[in-house]
């Protein structure tokens, strides 16, 4: 078996391999603690979820309409196809700070009375009723500090009729009957009971609180979270936390309602603007349009005219017949000149043309019956004379016919004359006339123009009018809901998975921050691993700690503390292998301070020697504060006896220890006044180099070189020294003393003993002291995690 106590002052790789596990069992060891915490923590937070306020977590998804077109909606609307007061699509942005403003919010408080809550007072925790409240209160007539004012009081129910009104405090302020009005400085109060008289008991005090609408609202706006589902839609997600899920539900679902009640108000109210103005329009025009009108009725009057263009047509066809008639006058008068030349010039030979004069009068007749006489005439000349009187009744008559054409045809050139000057002042008059037409008709055209523009927009508005009055009444609400408000029956908060998972971890970091820090501001000597590459001074060996420390090691003694005191028999064996033969092997015990357990130490060690049968002497050479008596019964005489008394022997001294066959003790004896004084004699020299011939080892409790220097007095005695170190009293800074007293080599062969560690907690390294041989001693056997570690190691 390798021997993990030999005296070398470095680790070895093997043991380097286990600062892991040395590290682990530092913690392993107060497994107890970490389950003991963890049960603790565990607990608290089943408490803390039993006994919490749950929240939960209320949602909705709106859907906003693209088509709104902000504040002038319905008037953009009405207006669209004029191509003005034109908007673009809603802005989601906007309508998101719409849903959170605090106008909206307060309203949708004020319309759910949020404002007044409705507590029921339990064992350990009061909660929120809400709906669930077997009492409502009703303010009526409400005071102007109504909504400004935080105030709490309390109903007692007595019966179904009756309650006590309490204060905070619940101190009586009256007897009340339900459904009653009271009068308050908050308005007129009506409290109204709403279960059986079987629920009496069990909501006998109703809390009831009034908050500011002021604070409720912030309360809610920080609550609200309105998001939009994502950058390419006009969805909405709107979101609540709440201890009450039917506060939440009711509130989600009531914001959303007066959302779309505000906008179609806000539409109606656009619409309502834009009848006023479409009625206000209406009127000035028809105003505008009667002047209109008057102005055409009058140009109608003052040009004679009603329809320009008919009237034009008919002036111009009259022209042209009036100018047709001027042209057929004139020819008639220039012939019937011509005819009128031709019967002046004529004689009653020749004949008148007939068919060229108009036919108006008796004219051709007379030219006609002329011709015919003529020819009669001619026709008698040829067989007659010119006395006839036949030719001359016909001169005469041809005489006279021609004198009555001639005036009846001066008559009919006068008649034509007079038409041909009627007809030319006609058509001066019509060419007047035809001349005014441009004028009349340009000023026609701008009065019609202004009034078919006036008649154009009356039409339309009339038709806008009841196209908005139409809008008015079937007003769309704003937006759409998707997903009416919905409470996950999961609480948000508080998550009981998180907590019991924060509770373990609390249960387990607690105990391993407080052994950590423990640890840190622990400075103290633990364990060989606080020695060992922390000083140059060899290191022999750990005793662990002793039950039974008072007792002296024993041939069948298994403990752990004798299986060590072993080992450190072995090693010192080691360590002064060079003492020559036939002198005794000297090893001095001394510590720092007092209590480190150095007597223990040489009591022990000298025991462990003698049982293996060499002969061992035991001195108390701490003589200040001498201490061997603690371990066996010694009479008050010894050591100082023998240095201040000059006629003694040495053997006289020396007591046989019993149950052993060669352990011999020399006790300190009686606390000198000087003790210094008493070890610089040459007395000390002569008794050990008596002693050094008499025994084969001895072992010298010497006194802490901290404090005295006693030991250092009497160091050159020594063969070697055991600078007894205890685990968890002896400060790791003091190891510069024995760090100092190696590096000047003020003690001999020095190597640092650890005494007095804990194996159950991991001080130490689990020799496995005691081997069972069947003595029915005590045997020790390693920690229950360190046969885990030992299996594990096994089987690698």
């Amino acid at each position: 078996m390798q021997n993990n106590n030999m005296p070398f002052g470095g680790q070895s790789e093997t043991e380097n391999s286990f600062n892991i596990k040395e590290l682990l069992e530092k913690y392993i060891i107060h497994l107890k603690s970490f389950i003991l915490s963890v049960i603790l923590f565990v607990m608290c937070a089943f408490l803390y979820l039993r006994y919490a306020t749950s929240e939960y977590s209320v949602s909705a998804t709106v859907l906003i309409k693209d088509d709104k077109k902000g504040g002038l909606a319905e008037l953009s609307a009405s207006f669209s196809d004029l191509g003005i007061l034109g908007g673009g699509k809603s802005n989601i942005d906007n309508e998101i700070e719409i849903l959170k403003s605090r106008t909206l919010v307060e309203n949708t408080i004020r319309d759910l009375e949020l404002n007044i809550s409705y507590f029921r007072d339990g064992r350990l925790k009061t909660t929120e009723a809400y709906k669930q409240s077997p009492i409502r209160v009703s303010f009526l007539d409400k005071s102007k500090d109504f909504y400004k004012t935080d105030t709490t009081f309390v109903i007692e129910t007595l019966s179904s009729l009756k309650y006590n009104l309490l204060d905070q405090e619940k101190k009586k302020i009256g007897e009340f009957d339900f459904g009653k009005t009271i009068k308050t400085q908050l308005g007129d109060m009506v409290v109204v009971y709403k279960n059986g008289e079987e629920n009496l008991k069990d909501n006998r005090f109703t809390i009831i609180t009034l908050n500011s609408i002021e604070r409720v609202t912030d309360k809610y706006r920080r609550k609200l979270q309105v998001n939009p589902v994502n950058k390419m839609t006009s969805v909405l997600t709107l979101s609540i936390v709440d201890p009450v899920k039917e506060i939440g539900v009711d509130f989600l679902n009531k914001l959303i309602q007066k959302y779309n009640e505000d906008a179609i108000n806000d539409k109606n109210l656009v619409a309502k603007s834009t009848e006023d103005f479409i009625n206000k329009r209406l009127r000035s025009i028809v105003v505008e349009l009667d002047s209109v009108e008057g102005d055409i009725e009058t140009f109608k009057k003052s040009n004679r005219v009603t329809d320009i263009v008919s009237e034009a047509q008919l002036f111009l066809k009259t022209s042209s017949e009036y100018e047709k008639n001027s042209v057929d006058t004139d020819i008639k008068l220039k012939v019937v000149e011509d005819v009128l030349t031709l019967i002046s010039k004529s004689t009653n030979d020749d004949l008148i043309p007939a068919n060229i004069v108009p036919d108006q009068g008796n004219t051709s007749g007379l030219i006609q019956e002329y011709n015919q006489l003529v020819l009669d005439k001619n026709r008698i000349s040829k067989g007659a004379t010119a006395l006839n009187p036949v030719v001359v009744n016909l001169e005469q008559q041809l005489t006279g016919l021609r004198q009555s054409i001639a005036e009846s045809l001066r008559n009919l050139k006068a008649s034509l004359t007079i038409s041909q000057n009627d007809l030319r002042k006609q058509g001066g008059i019509l060419g007047g006339k035809i001349g005014e037409i441009p004028r009349q008709e340009r000023q026609a055209r701008e009065i019609g123009r202004k009034q078919q523009v006036k008649e154009t927009l009356y039409l339309y508005l009339l038709q806008k009018r009841e196209e908005n009055a139409i809008a008015l009444n079937v007003t769309a609400p704003n937006s759409k809901v998707i997903d009416g408000a919905y409470a996950s029956p999961i609480p948000v908060s508080p998550k009981s998975s998180i907590i019991y998972l924060a509770a373990l971890i609390l249960g387990l970091l607690v105990p391993f921050g407080i052994i950590y820090i423990y640890d840190l501001l622990d400075t103290k000597i633990k364990n060989r691993g606080d020695i060992e590459g922390k000083v140059q001074v060899p290191f022999i060996g750990d005793v662990p700690r002793s039950e039974s420390h008072e007792e002296l090691i024993q041939a069948n003694s298994r403990s752990s503390s004798a299986e060590a005191m072993r080992i450190i028999r072995t090693n010192m064996d080691f360590i002064l292998n060079q003492v020559p033969d036939g002198a005794a092997k000297t090893i001095f015990m001394t510590s720092t301070f007092p209590k480190e357990g150095k007597t223990f130490i040489s009591v022990n060690l000298a025991g462990t020697f003698a049982l293996s049968g060499k002969k061992v002497l035991l001195i108390g050479l701490d003589i200040r504060n001498p201490k061997l008596d603690e371990y066996m019964n010694l009479p008050n005489r010894g050591v100082t006896t023998y240095l201040s008394s000059k006629n003694v022997e040495l053997d006289d001294f020396l007591i046989k220890q019993e149950g052993y066959e060669h352990f011999y003790v020399l006790p300190a004896g009686v606390i000198p006044p000087n003790p210094a004084e008493l070890l610089l004699g040459t007395r000390v020299d002569t008794m050990f180099e008596t002693l050094k011939k008499q025994f084969d080892y001895i072992v010298v409790d010497t006194a802490p070189v901290s404090l005295v220097t006693d030991t250092l007095l009497i160091a050159k005695h020594a063969d070697a020294f055991i600078y007894v170190v205890r685990a968890n009293f002896l400060d790791k800074r003091m190891l510069r003393i024995p760090e100092t007293l190696y590096r000047e080599k003020k003690l001999p062969n020095m190597s640092i003993l650890l005494n007095d560690t804990d194996t159950k907690k991991g001080y130490g390294y689990g020799y496995g002291y005691g081997y069972g041989y069947g003595y029915g001693v005590d045997v020790v056997k390693d920690p229950w995690y360190k046969d885990i570690f030992n299996s594990i190691k096994k089987k690698s």
